[in-house]
């Protein structure tokens, strides 16, 4: 029996996650163009940069420059990405214009974060703990923890439900010990591991554990399951969910030369008016932010709805 959420939030990772694979370099001013078009559809949510070793993403090495140049639009949280307390020091520059969520970042496979993060467990456990107390000196709680390879790896198998548990549990213990409380976490598929089935037993296997922690999903399509598996997070209540505009993005450490993007923002868009479920944001103008990125990229993106259209001029025009 379904249990879908009478309204959600969509964390809109296009102009960070998105456009830091693409293969040329983006000019600053398009990322800029692409967060204030984006800011004008009703999106809540935009993470905009990285603020990350631009040896190993060279595109974005003109985070400053992104954050200091968009405009900000009342009740849009902006946010960054950061890795490292050097990535973390930078973005903190922007605390009066960014939002920082996702503050303890985890891995539930070892073999991923030593390819994404340079880091082992330990390590990591250290840098979070010295993240989480940088971001408490600058008045900053570290309420949200996002677990990176939540329901599979392609460098360690399937991750098991007793592996997530344990590593949202270290989340919690590092937490903890900086007298700050986790309010919610994020399951990010990020090597789209994740089927409609598995979706189900984290989700419930999380909200067993701990019955108030908030949960958001992180999908992407590498295999086509994007959408299916957003929509088993729906029938379960989930109501916070990232996406990516016209399905950018994909993960430049995943090893998988086919990895698509995120879970596209319009067609998420499409499937929750199609519901009845509030999302808040304008879909027309949410295509026009689509086929913007696509000019950005100069290339065709996956998007559907971006293309198909919604079915309201449909109806529309059939009355």
């Amino acid at each position: 029996m379904s249990d879908l959420p009478k309204a959600i939030e969509i964390c809109e990772k296009g102009p960070r996650e998105g456009l830091q694979i693409e293969p040329g370099p983006i000019p600053t001013q398009s990322k800029i163009d692409l967060i204030d078009a984006l800011s004008e559809t009703g999106v809540r949510q935009i993470q905009v940069a990285s603020f990350v070793d631009v040896r190993r993403v060279p595109g974005w090495a003109d985070a400053e420059a992104v954050v200091g140049g968009f405009r900000p639009r009342a009740g849009v949280r902006y946010s960054p990405l950061w890795l490292n307390e050097k990535g973390l020091e930078r973005a903190l520059q922007f605390k009066d214009r960014l939002a920082f969520r996702d503050a303890i970042l985890m891995s539930a496979s070892e073999p991923f974060m030593i390819r994404n993060q340079n880091s082992d467990t330990a390590k990591n456990a250290q840098r979070q703990h010295n993240q989480v107390a940088l971001l408490k000196a600058n008045g900053i709680l570290a309420e949200s923890a996002l677990i990176q390879a939540a329901f599979g790896c392609n460098f360690a198998g399937d991750i098991s439900i007793a592996q997530l548990l344990e590593t949202i549990r270290q989340a919690f213990d590092i937490a903890k010990e900086h007298d700050v409380v986790l309010k919610r976490v994020s399951l990010n598929d990020t090597m789209a591991w994740a089927t409609p089935e598995t979706v189900k037993q984290a989700v419930g296997a999380v909200r067993e554990r701990w019955p108030g922690l908030r949960i958001n999903l992180h999908f992407h399509n590498t295999r086509g399951l994007g959408i299916a598996n957003a929509y088993a997070g729906l029938e379960l209540g989930v109501d916070s969910f990232d996406s990516s505009v016209a399905g950018l993005g994909g993960c430049p450490f995943a090893g998988h030369k086919g990895a698509a993007g995120n879970v596209c923002t319009e067609d998420l868009v499409f499937l929750c008016d199609e519901l009845g479920i509030e999302t808040g944001i304008d879909l027309e103008k949410l295509v026009e932010a689509a086929r913007l990125a696509e000019i950005i990229v100069g290339h065709p993106l996956p998007g559907s709805v971006m293309r198909g259209g919604s079915l309201r001029r449909l109806r529309q025009q059939v009355q």
